[in-house]
């Protein structure tokens, strides 16, 4: 997608007539630490280089962020939230959260990108809560678990990261407990997160 927008960018600057945008809005699915956030980073930068963005400045959200405890604060926090971004049962405030996000995403569709990360069936049920979401999110990457063999790649470089070192002796023991956790965790692995705790743990020690 990135040489596709990088060629009607150009044919604009040369008068030419270009498509109306794609859609840039993206989902991103998966358990928490297996690199969302950092691939939204890398996706805001390449936007900026592009001359899509303004800004590869991204901000960092959730719903807290976004609803306010009274109807009518909802909206003007979460616009809010959109210009920061822009410029560098029982009463659900959330859907007056969408409402608001959508027509922003409309009215500024060419300088606003939206990702919405988080577990792959509360992502999929946020989507289907409303046709305006799933019409203008339809890119969608998953992000698998790590497997135990990366997780253990991932303890050496941060220890590698604090010039610490780590028997190759422990190495076996620690793919068995990465292999244990996510079968037990599952849906809920922490992936690089759950390794950061282990390696404080260890270091701690």
């Amino acid at each position: 997608q990135a040489s596709y927008l990088h060629v009607q960018k150009l044919r604009a600057q040369q008068g030419k007539r270009v498509p109306k945008w794609p859609s840039r809005h993206l989902v991103f699915l998966g358990n928490p630490g297996t690199g969302k956030t950092t691939i939204a980073r890398i996706i805001a930068g390449m936007y900026q280089r592009l001359g899509i963005l303004k800004s590869e400045k991204i901000i960092e959200t959730d719903r807290s962020g976004l609803v306010a405890p009274y109807i009518g604060q909802t909206a003007l926090k979460t616009k809010a939230i959109v210009e920061t971004a822009r410029k560098g049962g029982g009463q659900d405030f959330g859907i007056e959260a969408i409402e608001t996000l959508l027509k922003m995403m409309e009215d500024h569709r060419d300088d606003l990108v939206v990702i919405v990360a988080g577990y792959t069936s509360e992502m999929e049920s946020f989507i289907n809560a409303n046709p305006g979401l799933s019409s203008r999110f339809n890119r969608y990457i998953r992000f698998p678990d790590y497997s135990p063999a990366e997780l253990l790649k991932i303890l050496l470089n941060f220890f590698a990261e604090l010039s610490y070192s780590l028997s190759e002796v422990t190495h076996p023991g620690l793919l068995s407990i990465f292999g244990r956790e996510i079968h037990a965790q599952r849906e809920r692995f922490g992936n690089a997160r759950y390794v950061r705790n282990i390696f404080e743990r260890m270091i701690e020690a």
